[in-house]
């Protein structure tokens, strides 16, 4: 496999992205409102009320809570201790559906959209190999839902220290369980995502009815994922561990398969 190839199937990838506005505009402002703005309210909302009768009916229903889960949350004031669940436990999940979603349609495209645009024959016909098509198609796929969720990640940490940390003694975030989430947990799931996916793309006749399909299969893996985040934070420690090396052995046997469903024909449309 020629690396410097794949990374060129990459670049271009990324490079017409770059150049699709109107696409890449409403995944970035998607971004922005789960993971900015959304939160931003919310937090604000409760660090900031005057009365604490309501805080207190909230943070009574925490207890419903695992034990582990509830001996993690900091705070002695309803303010707090509310803050602290909601930044941790309740917008988890967020970091796993956004960049499913942006990859998810970047990946849908991305090679019925060479037969579309007449580029699929230069493409079939050029030096790259199906696996260094596959892989780097799979990469510029995966970059735009990662970083994404790098860029909110950071944003949402910010917005999380600057106004629970100071219910709670200080800045907090990201947790350990968070960090886990992030760098082992994710991935693998994207991959399965995309493996999927780029395997659809190659198969379907126009970029509508990919999108349509890549629909069905995404949404209930963004559930499967939305759950498995949340027990990466409300379990114990060694099960989110377990469960992202599980998903990493699925990702790796779908990446292999996904690799066989791109061939020259199916470049072409034939």
């Amino acid at each position: 496999m020629n690396w410097s190839r794949t990374f060129t199937v990459m670049r271009t990838d990324l490079k017409q992205l770059a150049q699709a506005k109107d696409f890449w505009m409403p995944m970035a402002a998607l971004g922005l409102l789960f993971f900015l703005v959304v939160p931003t309210i919310l937090l604000v909302m409760i660090t900031s009320v005057g009365t604490v009768g309501p805080l207190e009916q909230i943070a009574s229903t925490l207890e419903v809570l695992p034990e582990n889960s509830q001996s993690q949350i900091q705070g002695d004031t309803p303010q707090g201790r509310t803050g602290y669940a909601l930044a941790v436990f309740l917008f988890a999940p967020v970091a796993v559906v956004v960049p499913l979603t942006i990859s998810t349609a970047v990946g849908a495209a991305t090679i019925v959209g060479e037969r579309e645009r007449g580029t699929g024959e230069f493409l079939a016909n050029s030096p790259a190999g199906v696996r260094e098509i596959f892989i780097g198609k799979l990469i510029a796929s995966l970059i735009p839902g990662y970083m994404t969720t790098v860029i909110g990640f950071t944003l949402y940490s910010l917005v999380v220290n600057l106004t629970v940390g100071p219910e709670v003694g200080g800045w907090f975030f990201p947790t350990a369980q968070w960090w886990v989430m992030i760098l082992w947990v994710l991935p693998p799931f994207l991959a399965i995502c995309l493996s999927l996916v780029l395997r659809l793309s190659a198969k379907v006749k126009s970029t509508a009815a990919a999108q349509q399909a890549s629909g069905l299969i995404s949404l209930p893996l963004i559930m499967i994922a939305y759950g498995q985040a949340t027990g990466a934070l409300l379990g114990a420690g060694w099960v989110p561990i377990v469960l992202g090396a599980i998903a990493w052995a699925i990702a790796l046997f779908s990446l292999n398969r996904g690799v066989k469903s791109v061939t020259r024909a199916r470049l072409l449309g034939v």
